[in-house]
């Protein structure tokens, strides 16, 4: 990999925690609401059928079946639902100060900051290629101090392509001014990152954050992000 020079980041549980931000975010709104003693509902309960509810809907979404707003409207209505409480009010405060709330907590993936830190010293230029909301992606990176470490920012909503679509590659490559011979992707999305890269034709570390363990031939995968060190030489 020595002629790797541009380093692509997917954002979301690759580098921002989104996963914890999202459950401190949803516990603390479950919270103001009083919804365990309005309604008799365990958090720990409502906070795992939310999580599977939503990683449904944001694969559709990649998958181009529904819209940002299809999920907006439908991820906590949805949950609600599964508990009997049909309130599209309640779910729309959820919803309505989720995105607010949750960039309070801009907790990093383990070992994001010193990875950053140290392929800034080594002078890689990094980007980062996101499937999240425009309006928060640029927030999430400031508000969790890494913006400056990136040299550009692609959010899925500034071009309406997602992941794995190779246009939204090809728009960040070409922000970058960065050529496919020289960029490798490094995200934990198997079908967004991985397949999505490899189609588009660029390299790739899968960051194998939910033990899935591929058995793909030749794929370079990590478990932990200081790992990514061990793939990567001196530009």
């Amino acid at each position: 990999m020595k002629n790797v020079r541009h380093i692509f980041f997917d954002l979301d549980n690759t580098l921002w925690d989104h996963r914890k931000n999202a459950y401190l975010t949803i516990k603390d709104l479950f919270s103001k609401q009083a919804i365990s003693d309005k309604y008799k509902i365990d958090f720990e309960e409502f906070h795992t059928a939310y999580h599977i509810i939503n990683e449904r809907l944001w694969e559709q979404i990649r998958d181009e079946e529904i819209d940002k707003e299809y999920l907006r409207k439908h991820r906590f209505y949805d949950t609600f639902l599964k508990f009997g409480i049909d309130d599209q009010v309640l779910a729309d405060y959820f919803e309505h100060h989720f995105l607010d709330e949750i960039l309070k907590y801009n907790e990093l993936v383990d070992g994001a900051l010193d990875l950053l830190n140290y392929l800034k010293t080594k002078n890689y230029k990094m980007h980062i290629i996101s499937n999240g909301f425009q309006e928060v992606t640029e927030r999430k990176c400031i508000l969790s101090g890494i913006a400056d470490y990136f040299e550009t920012i692609t959010s899925a909503d500034s071009v309406n392509i997602r992941k794995p679509r190779p246009e939204i590659f090809e728009y960040s490559l070409n922000l970058a001014k960065a050529e496919k011979s020289e960029s490798i992707l490094i995200g934990d999305d198997w079908v967004a990152d991985v397949k999505g890269a490899q189609n588009f034709g660029i390299d790739v570390i899968f960051f194998d954050v939910l033990d899935e363990n591929p058995l793909e031939e030749g794929l370079k995968f990590i478990k932990h992000l200081s790992e990514i060190k061990h793939y990567l030489v001196v530009p």
